[in-house]
C-alpha cells in the first residue's frame, strides 16, 4: 500500500458515500469497471515518495483535505459552461466544455463532426458505441500501479469521447477547455476515450481554466489509441491558479507507422503532475514528446514521461524545458524502455532548465532502460542559469539587462512552442509565455482568478 491510510481511507468512505449518485449519471458499461477498481485502488492506495515515480512530488498534503459534497452541476452551470468562450483569436475549433469532470451540453451530447467524426460525452459512447468502449476504454492502463489512475476509474462520472473512423481526416482541431468552479473546495475527475482509427488523421487541443479561487483537485486520465499509418497530435495547454492541484495521467498506444506530437505547456499551476506514457506497438512507429513549463512563488511542476518502444524500427524524441523562478520547484523524469523485440529503435531524450534564483530548485532524472541491441538511443539534461556571454552580447547591443534576460528566456522556450502545429495557438502560446516570463498576469481573458 502507498497512500497514508488514513488519506487513502478518506477517499475509499467517498467512494461509498457517492457511488449511488454516479451510476445512474453513467452507462452501465461504465459502470461495470467501479467494483475492480476500487479493488485496486486499496491495494496501491495513492502514491507517496516511496514511489519511485513520485519520489519528488508529494501528493498527501492535497489530497489530506476535505472536499466537501460531491459536485453535480445545476441548470446555471450549464449554462454558464455553454457560454465559455476561449480567448485565442483565430483559433477554429470544434470546442467541447467540460465543467467539473462532467460534460454539460444540454443538447448533442454526441454529434458528428467533418463526416463520419464522432465527438461528445463519454456515457453517451458507451451506449452508442459499445464495442469500442468493450475494445478500448481501461485497456491501456493494464497493468499500471498508480493508485490515483483506478480511483479515477472508479470515481469519474463522464468525459470526452472522440471517435475518427478508418480513413477519416478533422479538419479542425476538437478543443476541450476543461473549466473548474465553485464556491466549495471540490474534487473532481474526467475520463476520456480518443480513438483513431487507420489512415485517419487529426489534432486534439486540451486546456485547464480554474474559474473560482477556491481549493481544487484535478485526477484526469486519458486514453488515446492511434491507428496504422495515422496521424494524431494532442496539445495541452495549462492554466490554472495556485490553489489548484492538477494531475493528468495520458496513456497514448500507436500501431504501425503511426505517428503521434504531444506538447504539454504549463504556464500556471499550484501543483501540477504530469504522467504521459507512450506506446510504440506498431513497427516504424513515432512519437514526438514536448514540453514546457514556467513556475514562480512556491509552485510544483512535475512531468513523468514514460516512452515504451514495444517494436522494430520505432522512433521517439523527448524535449521538455522549464523555467523557475523565486521558490518554485520542478522535476523531470523522463524513461527510455526499449524491448529485445524492438530491434532498430532510435531515441532521443533532452530536458534543459534555467533557474533564475538561487531559491528555486530542479530535480531531473533521465532513464534509459534497453534490452535490444541494435538501437541508437540518448538522453541528457542540464540545470543552470543564464548564459552570461549571450547576455553580455545583447547588452552590447543596447538592450537592457531586464529585457535581454526576457528575450533569452523566450528563445529558450519557443523552441518548444514551436513545435505546435495550430499556427493561431502557437501564436497565442509566444504571447502568453512572453507575458509569463514578464510577470504580468498569467491568465486567459476569460477568466476571473487573478494568480499575481
Amino acid at each position: 500500500m502507498n497512500g497514508q491510510p488514513e488519506t487513502q481511507q478518506r477517499y475509499i468512505k467517498l467512494y461509498g458515500e457517492i457511488i449511488g449518485k454516479i451510476k445512474p449519471l453513467s452507462s452501465p458499461l461504465i459502470n461495470s469497471f467501479r467494483e475492480p477498481a476500487i479493488r485496486k485502488f486499496k491495494e496501491q492506495g495513492i502514491p507517496t515518495r516511496k514511489n519511485e515515480a513520485y519520489r519528488y512530488t508529494n501528493l498527501i498534503p492535497f489530497f489530506d483535505h476535505d472536499f466537501g459534497s460531491y459536485f453535480i452541476p445545476g441548470k446555471k452551470d450549464f449554462i454558464k459552461a455553454e457560454e465559455f468562450r476561449c480567448d485565442v483569436e483565430d483559433l477554429d475549433t470544434h470546442g467541447i466544455v467540460l465543467l467539473n469532470g462532467f460534460y454539460p451540453t444540454i443538447n448533442d451530447k454526441l454529434r458528428q463532426v467533418d463526416g463520419g467524426i464522432w465527438v461528445g460525452s463519454l456515457n453517451e459512447a458507451a451506449d452508442k458505441f459499445p464495442d469500442k468502449i468493450r475494445d478500448h476504454y481501461n485497456k491501456y492502463i493494464n497493468g499500471n500501479n498508480d493508485g490515483l489512475i483506478h480511483l479515477n476509474t472508479a470515481l469519474a462520472s463522464d468525459g470526452i469521447f472522440m471517435y475518427i473512423p478508418e480513413g477519416g481526416v478533422l479538419e479542425k482541431p476538437v478543443q476541450i477547455v476543461n473549466l473548474v468552479e465553485s464556491d466549495t473546495d471540490i474534487f473532481n475527475q474526467h475520463r476520456n476515450l480518443i480513438i483513431v482509427g487507420d489512415n485517419a488523421e487529426s489534432t486534439l487541443i486540451i486546456c485547464d481554466h480554474t474559474l473560482s479561487p477556491n481549493k481544487f483537485l484535478t485526477n484526469a486520465v486519458t486514453e488515446i489509441y492511434v491507428g496504422e499509418n495515422s496521424k494524431f497530435d494532442i496539445i495541452r495547454v495549462q492554466n490554472e491558479h495556485n490553489n489548484a492541484a492538477k494531475i493528468t495521467h495520458t496513456f497514448i498506444y500507436q500501431r504501425e507507422n503511426s505517428r503521434v506530437s504531444s506538447n504539454n505547456i504549463t504556464l500556471h499551476g499550484g501543483l501540477v503532475r504530469n504522467n504521459t506514457h507512450h506506446f510504440l506497438a506498431g513497427k516504424g512507429s513515432e512519437c514526438n514528446s514536448y514540453g514546457l513549463y514556467l513556475a514562480d512563488k512556491f509552485q510544483h511542476i512535475d512531468n513523468y514521461v514514460s516512452v515504451n518502444h514495444m517494436a522494430p524500427d520505432s522512433f521517439s524524441n523527448q524535449l521538455f524545458k522549464g523555467v523557475l523562478d523565486d521558490m518554485s520547484t520542478g522535476a523531470f523524469n523522463g524513461r527510455i524502455y526499449v524491448d529485445k523485440l524492438a530491434q532498430g529503435t532510435v531515441a532521443y531524450q533532452k530536458n534543459n532548465n534555467t533557474l533564475l534564483t538561487a531559491d528555486s530548485k530542479m530535480d531531473t532524472k533521465p532513464q534509459l532502460e534497453i534490452y535490444a541491441d541494435d538501437v541508437k538511443c540518448s538522453h541528457g539534461a542540464t540545470v543552470g542559469q543564464f548564459d552570461n556571454d549571450a547576455l553580455f552580447y545583447l547588452q552590447s547591443r543596447g538592450i537592457n539587462k531586464r529585457e535581454a534576460k526576457q528575450l533569452l528566456m523566450f528563445g529558450f522556450a519557443h523552441e518548444v512552442i514551436q513545435n505546435i502545429k495550430v499556427e493561431a495557438l502557437r501564436d497565442r502560446m509566444d504571447d502568453l509565455v512572453m507575458q509569463r516570463l514578464r510577470g504580468e498576469l498569467s491568465r486567459c481573458a476569460s477568466c476571473m482568478v487573478k494568480c499575481g
